[in-house]
This record gives structure tokens, sequence and C-alpha cells, in this order.
């Protein structure tokens, strides 16, 4: 099974993993030497951009909700793109990183 279809099939294995993503979390405790080698975590910027029909490109932001990844009111509003009938969102994150 890929860590797509566990993230699909199973909402709660998609909320652990985000809430690491976004945490920058790494469960393997380091001791105190390695620790003093890590640079410390920084938050940087990240976007991300769907595209897609009016419908996959809502349905996927009511997705990530669900999972607790980003509200709806995150998201901007469906902005036209070039193609026709098809449209665009953006969601602007602050990440930790290291």
């Amino acid at each position: 099974m890929t860590q797509v279809q566990k993230f699909v099939e199973n909402p709660k294995f998609a909320q652990v993993k985000l809430e690491e993503y976004l945490s920058g979390e790494d469960f393997n405790t380091p001791t105190l030497k390695e620790s003093a080698q890590k640079p410390l975590s920084q938050r940087e910027p990240i976007k991300h951009l769907l595209i897609g029909s009016p419908k996959a490109v809502t349905s996927t932001i009511h997705f990530l909700q669900v999972i607790g990844y980003a509200s709806v009111g995150d998201w901007s509003q469906l902005l036209p793109t070039a193609n026709p009938g098809e449209v665009m969102s953006i969601l602007s994150r602050q990440i930790l990183v290291s």
C-alpha cells in the first residue's frame, strides 16, 4: 500500500503525518551530542497550488480541512487559469525546516 493510499483510506494516519510535517518533529529523539550538532529549525514559507476543475479543487480543499491541514478560509478564492474550465487556488504556509 502506498503512502497516498494510506492517507486516503486512514484519515488518522494522514493527521499524524501532517502533524509531524507541520511541526518538524522527527520522532527519533537525538542524543545531547547529536542535538548540539544539528542546526536550529527555522520556519520557511511554502505555497500549495491546486489546479483543476472547480469541483476537483473545491473537493480537495474540503478534504484538506477534514484531515486538519488547512481551513477552507485559508485558501485563496478560485482563480481562472488560461485553460477553459480550469481554476486554481493558493495556500501559503510557514513550515519548520532544519
